[in-house]
């Protein structure tokens, strides 16, 4: 029959060694070498083992606490560790945007400040070709023209007597037309004399002669033939037209103003297309060798919230000796209007690209417990990712271990699920 080892509580061994320990020694330790072995939370109950085993193992709890998962938490637990459960809904809410990890690019840029002004070549200076007196100014400062339009009226007793040669030689030439036709056709049927014949072709040949030197005289001027003829009328009207289209950005002259004379005004109006703009940019000596005709570049404004890609269009061989630097000109798009020459911008001129395999957001990174994390969406909602990383430039970084092609990470509000994983960690460790 098998002898049972009775279950003893800790205060029983306790004062039961103590009493015996007085009288027999060895009994004594032998008593605390078991207390030794069981740990302080379970010396209140030993379970009965069967004789032979040597070994007494801690009773089972009487007051039961659940099952327990591999993180040490109860069945209450509402979320598996790193695991944030959002609906589709909740993401939506809170402007959490997702994208697929993949292979990006890697940029080195070299920042430099520049100023931005007009394209040299798209600003027109409207000139007075003639000696005249402003009689109508068309546009105002800021007004926008079209190639081609009329912006400006002079009056001018130049351009009167340039149309009025014009009308002359014309109605000259056409008679003198009429008159050497008929004489050519008389000299051939024997009908007029061969002196008669040769004047009328000369008096032509003058008349020709005139007529081409008056058109000429017009076209210098600027001034059209069309529609010029004995019943026009206002021949002194002179109409300014602009070649390019933009903005009125200079008005130069007053109404009833002279011009085009001695000591005159000679222009009346600036105007700028200012659909692309210039960047110009200072670059030291020590840079300046990475720059190169024809490389990207991006420019923003501090504090502008605003930026767009541009392109290098030409590096000045000559050094300013001064600042010792380079002029270095850029060209940008700005349909929109959005810069303003004059105004102050940094450029990022990219000077080399690196692609990677993988390639994520710095947006997309976040800092917990001294690890970078990234937030992979899951069919539950996202779940925290450890990931190593490697090189990195201003918008991006390498992830060289932690994270698969295709997988689609948070990379918009990510502090969001940080906050709200740190508040789950803090409500399961109470």
């Amino acid at each position: 029959m098998a002898i049972r080892v009775i279950t003893l509580s800790f205060a029983a061994v306790a004062t039961f060694g103590i009493a015996v320990g007085s009288l027999v020694p060895t009994v004594a330790n032998a008593v605390r070498s078991i207390a030794s072995y069981i740990p302080f939370a379970n010396l209140g109950q030993l379970q009965a083992q069967e004789p032979g085993n040597g070994v007494l193992k801690p009773a089972a709890s009487k007051q039961g606490h659940g099952k327990t998962d591999g993180h040490g938490h109860g069945e209450g637990k509402s979320e598996t560790e790193g695991v944030i459960k959002r609906r589709a809904e909740q993401i939506e809410a809170a402007k959490i945007e997702v994208a697929p990890v993949g292979k990006g690019v890697l940029a080195q840029r070299l920042t430099v400040p520049g100023t931005i002004g007009p394209d040299t070549n798209r600003i027109a200076r409207i000139a007075a070709k003639v000696v005249g007196t402003v009689s109508e100014l068309k546009k105002q400062l800021g007004d926008t023209v079209s190639k081609g339009e009329v912006v400006a009226i002079l009056e001018s007793r130049e351009v009167a007597e340039a149309k009025s040669e014009y009308i002359s030689a014309k109605v000259n030439l056409d008679l003198q037309s009429t008159l050497f036709e008929r004489d050519q056709a008389l000299f051939g049927k024997k009908i007029t004399a061969e002196n008669q014949f040769l004047r009328a072709r000369m008096t032509f040949a003058e008349a020709q002669l005139r007529f081409d030197l008056a058109r000429q005289k017009l076209s210098a001027l600027n001034v059209s033939e069309t529609g010029l003829s004995r019943q026009t009328t206002g021949l002194q009207r002179y109409e300014i037209r602009v070649p390019i289209a933009g903005r009125v950005v200079e008005r130069l002259v007053d109404l009833g103003a002279p011009v085009g004379g001695e000591g005159q005004a000679k222009e009346l109006y600036v105007i700028a297309d200012l659909s692309s703009v210039w960047i110009e940019l200072t670059v030291s000596t020590v840079d300046l060798d990475q720059i190169k005709e024809g490389q990207r570049l991006r420019i923003s404004a501090t504090g502008a919230g605003k930026s767009s890609e541009g392109q290098v269009v030409f590096i000045s061989p000559m050094l300013n000796q001064e600042t010792r630097s380079a002029r270095v000109i850029a060209s940008v798009d700005n349909k929109d209007l959005t810069w303003r020459p004059g105004s102050y911008v940094s450029a990022q001129i990219l000077i080399d690209e690196q692609p990677v395999d993988l390639h994520v957001s710095r947006s997309a990174l976040q800092t917990i417990g001294g690890e970078q994390v990234v937030f992979v969406r899951t069919p539950e909602g996202f779940e925290k990712r450890e990931v190593a990383l490697g090189k990195s430039d201003e918008e991006g970084v390498e992830v060289v271990f932690g994270l698969n092609p295709g997988e689609n990470v948070a990379v918009t509000n990510t502090f969001v699920l940080k906050a709200e994983l740190g508040k789950a960690e803090a409500e399961h460790a109470h």
